[in-house]
């Protein structure tokens, strides 16, 4: 083991600067038995280090190193199982719990040993040594002799030592000196023995040398102790005296400690006092405003106002704990309770008053908007009340339920009294439409049939406020025989169930006149009754809103409003937002359905007044939602602007079934279709009202479906024709058309104008072809047979020297057709096209020139084939090119 111990000190741990101390063989406990070494080891270097080091040998060589290392300071317990029977196991206690088993007891006992003495060494911390034996621990140790044995030689402990540097130099001087030492070792021990004999003299000499002046240090030593007893003598005194002092100054202490408390507790009572006096007293002012307070005058609500809030200020304090224990807080509470519910039922019974007021004195003045069509003006009513918004807040903030009455009540008065204005504002407007005194007596200027007038307004103005009568089915349209446009389209024109001679231009400018008027005194009526209710009710208008809509919320009662709020606190409404919305339905809940009243009967007027309402209902529906897209007028005229689009859908839709129910006489010709030239009239006028209009998608939608229906009808009616050509009517009807878009320059039907200019050049020159036929027949027949010889292969030149074809039957033909000939035919063909086609177009004079050109073109295809198949003969026709230009002109001309 020493050889071992030696090899570990000078391969493992001389390099790390540490000695090793003690060493003991051991492998863990209950598994394979792989020998380590435990060693116990000090480092050289200050402050010492105490470690325990595991160390194996490699399994790659003979060498050992160095696994782990544990510091001593780390180690808890030290375990030797049994104090008393040798057992080699035991147990070191670090991080966790080591279990080993030594190769003897000796050593385990030895290394425990070694272990508790660098413990008492160096370290003096507690661990706990348990079932190990007191010898090993040395406990029956005195403990002078356990110093002398921590702090003396280490050779005690340790069984080699190795020599440090100063040693080593030393012992080198000692053996130059003496040379012999290594030859004669006794020689060199006596000569040490003797210096050493003669150091032991000088120091016995020097020693009772300095006897003398020990003994003077004795004396000095001797007085020194007299001086301090005299010194201790004087400070008990001083100590005695000082002791009544002493005790005075504690009382004073004492009593400075209590004043001090004292003190400090008046000053925080003192605090607390003015905190309560200064937040919960309420001036004598205030209550009396509270309680006596004018609220009629502007300087008595200004009153009432500053006491309600110092007083919801009172009520709101926030209190220290424990100050709602005090009997006087109490009190005080109960009090402002109590003035705040008197005040509160004084200003709900006012303000009900004030809404009461307020109905019958706008009443009395409703009798002088009646004749003029003007909504009575609220600003006044609303300037009056806005005095009192500040108390609503306050009366919302303490007492909800009180201001939930308030806003029922407003709703109740101000719901009938609008309703009274706004059905009269109706009946005023629904009379201007119609011409009608209020006494249901026609004006003199109305050219409409006055039973019908008389009808329809009483159906209208009936007591249930909404239409009970019906549409009046179309007219079918009739063609006449004969009469200019004019009077033709003054028979059969019906586009909206009144006829052109009852309603023109001026009277459709007087509707959109009034629908104007009435959306413009509706809008702002609306808004400022809006805006009104947010500042008196102080409700927000710009949070975010629920997804519910005007149609959707139900009319506000007591009981909805109950139901929307328990204990003062918001439930179900979504926002405050959704109540503005809500009391705005209830209030004007009688504007959609007059609206709707009066747009059926200007519907009933006249079916083109729907595109009038069409346009202005659209652009103030835009308005209103770039104010605000959620509010009751953007919804409510979103609502009525459905509407409107359904009867402008509806009046389109009426007139292509017109179209498709058209009859066309037997006997008559057709010329300009009714629908074709109403179509004219639609766009002409659509086009002067939907000019820089937000819904022109629709009207160019209802283009599209118009103009393809007039294309379908043109058609069908000239396949029914019977009187005048297919031909005639679809060049006619196309060509009316193709003018119509041309004038009016409509983007979206660029492609049926094009497509109606070519129907009409097609027609035009299938007419042309088929009313002019042949007007050199037996001519005409002799060079088809020349061609059909050409056709078979004879040479041109040589179709003269066929008998059927040679050039004295062709001169036969050519007299049968003098000039005199043509022109009786060519004036007969001329009165042939004068009664096929209508004044209205005036296409006869292109008509004819269309004919000319084709003759003319006959005419040189016939001296082409006499230039090539008869060359030289001389042969010509009897009349010329000039002589059809004469002709034709003079036909013309004589017509």
């Amino acid at each position: 083991m020493t050889a071992i111990k030696h090899a570990l000190q000078r391969d493992i741990f001389t390099p790390n600067d540490e000695r090793l101390l003690s060493i003991v063989n051991v492998c863990k406990a209950g598994k394979k038995k792989r020998n380590c070494f435990l060693c116990a080891t000090v480092t050289t270097e200050r402050p010492v280090q105490v470690n325990v080091v595991k160390v194996k040998k490699s399994d790659k060589g003979d060498f050992y190193k160095r696994q782990t290392a544990w510091a001593l300071r780390d180690l808890a317990v030290v375990d030797a199982k049994d104090a008393v029977k040798e057992n080699p196991e035991f147990d070191l206690h670090f991080d966790k719990v080591y279990k080993w088993v030594a190769s003897s007891t000796v050593e385990k006992n030895t290394f425990i040993s070694c272990i508790w003495k660098l413990n008492q060494r160096y370290l003096r911390k507690k661990i706990d040594f348990i079932n190990v034996s007191s010898q090993l621990l040395e406990e029956s140790v005195p403990s002078g002799e356990n110093q002398s044995v921590a702090g003396g030689d280490e050779e005690a402990v340790d069984e080699y030592q190795e020599l440090n540097a100063r040693e080593e130099q030393d012992i080198e001087i000692m053996m130059e000196g003496c040379e012999y030492a290594i030859s004669n070792a006794e020689a060199f021990a006596e000569k040490l023995s003797r210096e050493l004999q003669v150091l032991d003299g000088a120091n016995i000499q020097s020693i009772m040398a300095s006897e003398k002046q020990v003994n003077i240090l004795m004396k000095l030593l001797d007085e020194a102790l007299k001086e301090v007893d005299q010194i201790e003598l004087k400070l008990s005194s001083y100590e005695e005296m000082l002791q009544s002092v002493k005790e005075q100054m504690d009382q004073i202490s004492e009593s400075n400690h209590l004043i001090h408390l004292s003190n400090t507790n008046n000053v925080k009572l003192l605090t607390e006092i003015e905190f309560l006096v200064n937040h919960m007293d309420l001036a004598k002012g205030h209550i009396k405003a509270l309680q006596e307070g004018d609220l009629t005058s502007s300087r008595g609500i200004e009153a009432c106002t500053n006491a309600a809030d110092a007083l919801l200020q009172c009520m709101n304090v926030a209190l220290h704990p424990g100050h709602d224990m005090l009997h006087a807080v109490k009190q005080q509470q109960q009090r402002f309770s109590d003035l705040r519910e008197q005040f509160a039922r004084r200003l709900a019974s006012h303000l009900n008053s004030v809404f009461v007021q307020q109905g019958h004195d706008q009443s009395s003045t409703l009798a002088q908007h009646s004749v003029e069509l003007t909504l009575p003006n609220h600003h006044p009513f609303h300037r009056d009340l806005l005095r009192y918004a500040k108390l609503m807040e306050w009366l919302k903030n303490t007492d909800y339920g009180k201001y939930e009455g308030l806003t029922k009540n407003y709703m109740d008065y101000l719901s009938r009294l609008y309703e009274r204005e706004i059905k009269e504002f109706f009946e005023v407007a629904k009379i201007k439409m119609t011409g009608t005194t209020r006494e249901g007596k026609k004006f003199a200027t109305l050219p409409r049939k006055e039973s019908a007038v008389k009808q329809e307004t009483e159906s209208l103005h009936g007591s249930s406020g909404k239409l009970t009568g019906s549409t009046s089915s179309l007219n079918k349209l009739s063609v006449q025989s004969s009469g200019n446009r004019r009077s033709q389209s003054s028979s059969l024109l019906d586009m909206g169930n009144m006829s052109a001679s009852d309603l023109d231009v001026a009277d459709r400018t007087k509707f959109d006149k009034i629908f104007e008027q009435v959306l413009s005194e509706l809008e702002p009526l609306c808004l400022a009754e809006q805006d009104f209710i947010s500042k008196f009710f102080k409700l927000q208008q710009h949070q975010s809103i629920s997804g519910t809509t005007t149609n959707e919320a139900e009319e506000m009662d007591g009981g909805t409003l109950s139901r929307s709020y328990t204990s003062g606190v918001p439930q179900t409404i979504s926002s405050e937002k959704d109540m503005i919305r809500q009391m705005m339905t209830k209030i004007f809940r009688c504007i959609e359905p007059e609206l709707n009243n009066l747009i059926a009967l200007g519907d009933k007027i006249d079916s083109f007044n729907s595109l009038y309402m069409l346009v202005k209902m659209s652009h103030h529906v835009w308005t209103a939602q770039n104010v605000d897209p959620a509010s009751f007028l953007s919804t409510t005229l979103g609502n009525v602007l459905v509407t409107v689009k359904r009867n402008f859908d509806k009046c389109i839709s009426n007139q292509m079934k017109q179209m498709d129910e058209v009859k066309i006489s037997k006997k008559s010709k057709v010329g300009i279709l009714p629908f074709v030239a109403e179509f004219e009239e639609f766009a002409a006028l659509a086009e002067s009202i939907f000019k820089n209009a937000e819904r022109r998608g629709d009207l160019d939608k209802a283009y599209i479906k118009l103009i393809r229906a007039v294309f379908v009808s043109v058609e069908k009616v000239a396949n029914e024709s019977q009187k005048t050509p297919r031909d005639v009517v679809m060049m006619e009807n196309f060509h009316h058309i193709f003018a119509t878009l041309s004038r009016l320059k409509i983007s979206c039907l660029e492609a049926e104008k094009k497509e109606a200019k070519q129907k009409y050049t097609d027609h035009l020159q299938s007419y042309v072809i088929y009313s002019l036929g042949q007007p050199l027949e037996k001519l005409n027949h002799f060079f088809e047979g020349v061609e059909a010889r050409v056709a078979q292969g004879i040479r041109e030149e040589e179709v003269s020297y066929q008998l059927a074809f040679n050039k004295q039957e062709l001169r036969k033909v050519i007299k049968e057709y003098p000039g005199k000939e043509v022109k009786k035919g060519l004036d007969n063909l001329y009165k042939k096209v004068d009664k096929h086609l209508c004044e209205e177009e005036n296409l006869l004079q292109v008509v004819w020139h269309s004919m000319q050109d084709e003759f003319i073109r006959q005419y040189k295809h016939f001296e082409g084939l006499i230039a090539r198949c008869y060359p030289g003969s001389g042969i010509t026709m009897e009349f010329t090119i000039q002589d059809i230009l004469d002709y034709c002109s003079s036909i013309a001309q004589s017509h």
